[in-house]
């Protein structure tokens, strides 16, 4: 019954994401037939449709694909470390730590590899300051976490704003588009896809370890696992995660936290199945949310980042006061 259920599951979810492709594909400012979009993806029919989604589409809709999938997996490796359900890289600041480091890196004009791997470092830091703080006298509180988390995330938006106000005004607009989720430039998608399989396949290979974490430090101290470098590695993943989706497509928040939450509802909390499925899910979620921020007030296009927002917020609410009434976060 569960093996079927977890079939039904992926079959689903696998089908919801070709689905989002295809419609991402055959929509936008020039709409293409279901039957022409088929033929461009085999390289057949005429030369400027296949251009069109080739060269342009494609990329972008496997760019949405694979941040969508890694801002997920950083979710669901976040609230393994914490335990807590509500644990995300944008509400926990990683996100806006990457987000000011990346920004300062492209002020001063550094490479991109410069800029990736400024964004990795501040992802790291942000993550670091916010455990250290909230950790106090030993124990993660997952109130004072969240409370953290949130300060330093605003911190990091009025320094975000303070980069803003001294960069050049001919950057000024490029750089305000991509702090709010922007994927008009994601073209080269292969560093985030081959990244998101990574840490899938990681995932599903030490799902055994997330689940034994999960239920604390102390029971898996009890059957032998190694927790602190365990944690330290799910630590780095989750950082480099945010990290590349930040460099890549800009500040995109919530994702971290809808996603692993609904695959839970659906499949339980088994990583085998959670961490492939969120990966699935969190990428078809982002495709979807970037096809309607091109399409919806075409030829202009949203920043994706405010509709993911769209959802993520009631859904946090909703969350934290179920929290509050079951006490089970306190």
């Amino acid at each position: 019954m569960r093996a079927a259920r977890t079939t039904l599951l992926f079959g689903g979810l696998a089908g919801i994401a070709l689905l989002a492709m295809l419609v991402a594909l055959a929509y936008g400012s020039a709409d293409i037939s279901a039957a022409d979009t088929v033929q461009a993806i085999f390289g057949a029919g005429p030369e400027n449709t296949r251009s069109l989604i080739l060269e342009l589409r494609l990329p972008r809709a496997l760019t949405a694909f694979s941040v969508g999938g890694l801002l997920a997996i950083a979710g669901v490796l976040m609230q393994v470390l914490l335990r807590n359900p509500l644990a995300e890289p944008y509400i926990l600041g990683s996100s806006g730590g990457a987000a000011v480091a990346a920004l300062f890196a492209m002020i001063i004009g550094l490479s991109s590899i410069a800029i990736d791997i400024a964004a990795f470092g501040g992802a790291m830091a942000a993550t670091l300051l916010v455990f250290s703080i909230a950790r106090g006298t030993g124990s993660w509180a997952p109130a004072r976490l969240l409370l953290t988390g949130v300060v330093l995330a605003a911190g990091f938006s009025a320094a975000t704003t303070l980069l803003l106000a001294l960069s050049p005004d001919q950057n000024l607009r490029g750089m305000l588009y991509w702090l709010m989720g922007d994927l008009s430039f994601a073209y080269e998608p292969q560093r985030v896809l081959w990244l998101l399989i990574f840490l899938v396949l990681g995932g599903t290979l030490t799902a055994r370890h997330l689940n034994v974490l999960s239920r604390g430090e102390l029971q898996a101290a009890i059957v032998g696992m190694p927790v602190t470098g365990f944690r330290y590695i799910v630590f780095v993943a989750a950082a480099l995660a945010t990290a590349m989706s930040v460099t890549t497509v800009g500040v995109i928040g919530f994702i971290g936290l809808v996603v692993p939450h609904l695959v839970r509802l659906v499949a339980g909390s088994d990583h085998r199945v959670v961490v492939p499925a969120s990966a699935l899910a969190g990428g078809s979620l982002l495709v979807i949310a970037d096809t309607l921020a091109r399409t919806v007030m075409a030829p202009r296009q949203l920043p994706v980042g405010a509709l993911t927002a769209a959802i993520g917020v009631p859904l946090f609410l909703v969350l934290m006061s179920r929290s509050r009434a079951s006490g089970k976060y306190d």
